[in-house]
């Protein structure tokens, strides 16, 4: 009778140890064999570098052009901002150069006084508080409407796109019946009017750029020619034309008592350009997304408006979502354009504050320019941070 088979690992071991070393043995390992460590220019900081700096030739020499470029704009820009600067001061005679400071950086003195102005423009010293309340409540409609951990985002929509304008409105504007003295909007300036500018431009650009989309896919000849020439028309002038259209020939055209002051007219020409741009995001979107999409929405029975709301429109916004928040970061830069039309913006405020005799000096304007930069930047990088983060949250979606 043959000799039962060994079955687990410790019968197969004690077998193996049990034979004759001169008809040969195996040997099974207790401990596994510890992993040899990765050779020595494959990891740390030198390796990092290679392989992210000085992979290729082109590579090293485009890294080394970079390194030159940063060293040599950066040191002076930090020399003029932080080193050089003047930070206290009454007027000009803090920013001038003397033989005690033979180098004068940047006069954040003027920025310090005149930081009110920048703020609110002309608004009344006593009313500002209306423009401080409108600054909180919109941080509060961004925070709920945008952070996506928010409880209750479905009233931070209702709240952000519905009481939000209506509240901002009869702060900044007035309204005398509930004792709000009416502050005509030609006071406004400054960052208030930039905010306001950019905020109505991205609020309105979306909803109306998703409605000309839609409405150039549509198959009603009517609706399809009327988006068509919308979007390319708007898209075919430059947005100082559409603001001087709406600042100086739209007053022409209709009686004085029913033409609207000068900041709505600049914020409907400023909507209505941005929402043609939009539209043409917004179709990419839905040109991207499989035909398959629209006949399995279809075939369960939905109809254009409950497919369009629960299928395509998620995935296309999905999509676009870089190209939306490129438009928006353009669409902010572009709301300096309002000057031209003689809204005092953040610019104009500049442009008016550095004038001033008081601080009539060489580093006046490149001082007051830095801080529209740096303002600018601040708003714009946030925006594109956030966006970042909505696209890696999604791609994590999209591998479960």
């Amino acid at each position: 009778m043959s000799e039962p088979t060994p079955t687990t690992e410790a019968e197969v071991r004690t077998e193996l140890a049990s034979m004759d070393p001169e008809h040969g043995v195996a040997y099974v390992r207790d401990v596994p064999v510890e992993s040899l460590p990765p050779p020595a220019g494959e990891t740390g900081a030198l390796a990092w570098l290679r392989r992210n700096f000085f992979a290729t030739p082109l590579d090293s020499a485009l890294s080394i052009g970079v390194i030159l470029l940063i060293l040599w704009v950066v040191p002076p820009i930090i020399k003029f901002t932080l080193i050089d600067a003047v930070w206290t001061g009454t007027d000009r005679e803090a920013c001038l150069v003397t033989a005690a400071r033979p180098e004068v950086g940047a006069c954040w003195a003027f920025v310090d006084e005149r930081l009110a102005y920048f703020v609110y423009g002309s608004y009344p010293i006593p009313e500002r508080w209306r423009v401080d309340v409108f600054f909180a409540m919109l941080a509060i409609g961004v925070f709920w409407l945008l952070r996506l951990s928010a409880p209750r985002r479905d009233l931070g929509a209702f709240y952000f796109f519905v009481i939000l304008p209506v509240a901002s409105y009869i702060l900044l504007k007035g309204f005398p019946a509930i004792g709000l003295p009416t502050v005509d909007t030609s006071l406004w300036g400054g960052i208030l009017v930039t905010i306001v500018v950019a905020t109505v431009g991205i609020v309105c650009s979306l909803p109306i750029g998703i409605l000309l989309a839609l409405g150039r896919r549509s198959r009603m000849p009517a609706v399809k020619l009327f988006s068509v020439i919308y979007i390319e028309f708007v898209r075919g002038v430059p947005l100082i034309t559409v603001l001087f259209m709406a600042s100086v020939m739209l007053p022409l055209f209709v009686p004085e008592a029913w033409s609207p002051d000068k900041l709505l007219r600049a914020l409907v020409g400023i909507a209505m350009f941005a929402s043609a741009y939009m539209a043409e995001v917004v179709r990419a979107g839905l040109q991207a997304i499989p035909k398959g999409q629209y006949e399995g929405a279809m075939a369960v029975g939905l109809g254009y408006w409950q497919m369009m709301r629960l299928i395509i429109l998620p995935q296309a916004l999905k999509i676009t979502v870089p190209n939306i928040v490129n438009t928006y970061i353009g669409l902010f830069k572009d709301t300096t354009l309002v000057f031209i039309v003689g809204i005092f913006d953040l610019l104009k405020t500049i442009e008016a504050a550095r004038i001033d005799p008081k601080w009539a000096t060489p580093v006046t304007s490149t001082t007051g320019y830095v801080f529209a930069a740096i303002f600018y930047i601040i708003f714009c990088y946030g925006m594109s941070r956030y966006a970042k983060n909505i696209e890696a949250r999604l791609a994590r979606a999209d591998r479960r």
